[in-house]
């Protein structure tokens, strides 16, 4: 994992132009879980960058809050989810999984 570009706080900061602050926020509502060092310190991810970015594009652009970044966040995983699971499915196997996911994706609504 050494090679995939670590960044610490600061630098994650810089490179997605925003605070420090707002970075250990998303990390307290569970948006994202950088790794940590042995003497504690956030290492952020090539991932954990792109999902920030999404997270900045979703509050900036999109105006929605941090419950509303949650579910975003929770549907997309579950679709790309799905589409990476229907790719190795049956026809028969793919209507019980797509049902399954659907009502996974209700849930999350909090839709019956």
């Amino acid at each position: 994992m050494l090679g995939d570009g670590l960044y610490v706080i600061s630098v994650a900061a810089r490179l997605l132009e925003m605070h420090p602050q707002t970075l250990r926020k998303y990390e307290r509502v569970g948006l994202v879980m950088p790794s940590r060092t042995v003497g504690m310190l956030r290492l952020y991810s090539e991932e954990d960058i792109v999902r920030l970015r999404l997270i900045k594009h979703l509050i900036g652009d999109l105006g929605l809050n941090l419950s509303g970044v949650e579910l975003a966040l929770g549907m997309f995983n579950q679709m790309l989810k799905m589409q990476s699971t229907l790719n190795q499915l049956e026809t028969n196997d793919a209507k019980i999984y797509l049902e399954n996911c659907l009502d996974k994706m209700f849930e999350m609504l909090m839709i019956d």
